[in-house]
């Protein structure tokens, strides 16, 4: 890892949402990193606190009922968890800075406003420039990712286009003002099969051609195989393993993601073959336990999972595969 190369580096994240039933421990001691021009996929199932994560680095969590209340956020050095949620700082890092893609297209964008209207308004909250040149850049916007027509679409609303097209949209905003950091929250959520490769695809040239990172936070860990150079695997709050994405394939040390993979369905399975499932739920964050969270669902589960604290995670190969389990990882099976 070159340390002069890391554009996002969050340590020891905490969020938390306080509810009448008690704390809900939505991130809980998160650290990842994200390099130049490079594309990093978190997954996990719902409620592992991907997205909150992400909301987190953006200072987006609504408060109350949720809080961050541990850990840095480095983005380009500077800690942003320094600033205040709607300071001037934070809001000039947002959307200029880091944008972020959020979930669901249609609610993302608003309906009574062209899309024209919503681009230019990001262009010009941070470029400073008139509303002609801010609607020349908008098309620029649309027109580089595969939107065609785009001087048409720019009056169009948001009803009357797809679902990728949507999305595209979304993608176009993020770009429209040159963020460094992209963080694409479920991009491809709602879309059919052929629609989510063509996203993938065009993230995919975006850091090619336009040299950005990108996050992609999805529970899909068979989509982002293909795109990713690294995978962060999140379970109950917590990352349970990292690696490279040839590691968390090939080798994966953590029960989770063998279960996670078990899922994934396959071209070469036969007719009448059954999808592997992860049994069980995923625990109540509110009550937690002192001990490993997947415990209940883990096949390899024994005594030791269910009395020692939570593990750290821990090198498997002493480079960039590391993982959160008492498991000893050869070939996926206890000693």
């Amino acid at each position: 890892m070159d340390e002069n190369k890391i554009l996002l580096d969050v340590k020891h994240l905490c969020t938390s949402f306080f509810t009448p039933a008690g704390e809900v421990k939505a991130v809980n001691d998160v650290s990842y990193y994200v390099c130049e021009q490079e594309i990093v996929a978190v997954v996990g199932e719902s409620g592992s606190g991907k997205s909150v994560t992400q909301m987190s680095v953006m200072q987006l969590v609504q408060t109350p009922p949720g809080r961050i209340f541990g850990g840095k956020v480095l983005f380009e050095g500077q800690n942003l968890l320094a600033y205040k949620p709607n300071s001037k700082q934070m809001q000039a890092i947002r959307g200029a800075q880091i944008a972020m893609i959020f979930q669901e297209p249609m609610t993302s964008l608003n309906p009574v406003y062209t899309v024209g209207n919503q681009i230019t308004e990001v262009i010009r909250r941070h470029k400073k420039c008139s509303r002609r040149e801010a609607w020349r850049l908008g098309t620029a916007a649309l027109d580089s990712v595969g939107i065609p027509d785009p001087e048409t679409r720019m009056k169009n609303y948001p009803f009357e286009m797809s679902g990728g097209m949507r999305q595209r949209v979304l993608i176009a905003i993020a770009v429209a003002c040159n963020s460094k950091l992209i963080i694409a929250d479920e991009p491809t959520t709602a879309l059919d099969v052929t629609t989510q490769a063509q996203v993938m695809e065009l993230l995919l040239r975006i850091v090619q051609d336009m040299k950005k990172s990108i996050v992609v936070v999805t529970h899909n860990l068979g989509l982002v195989t293909r795109y990713a150079q690294r995978i962060y695997v999140m379970y109950a709050g917590r990352i349970v393993e990292s690696g490279t994405t040839e590691d968390i394939l090939t080798r994966p040390a953590h029960p989770y993601t063998m279960g996670l993979l078990k899922s994934v369905p396959k071209l070469e399975k036969r007719e009448g073959d059954k999808l592997v499932p992860i049994e069980g739920a995923p625990p109540n964050l509110s009550y937690l336990p002192g001990y490993c969270a997947f415990a209940p669902r883990c096949p390899y589960a024994c005594q030791e999972c269910r009395e020692k604290p939570v593990p750290e995670l821990h090198s498997v190969d002493g480079k960039l595969h590391f993982a959160a389990c008492h498991l000893d990882p050869i070939g996926g099976v206890r000693k």
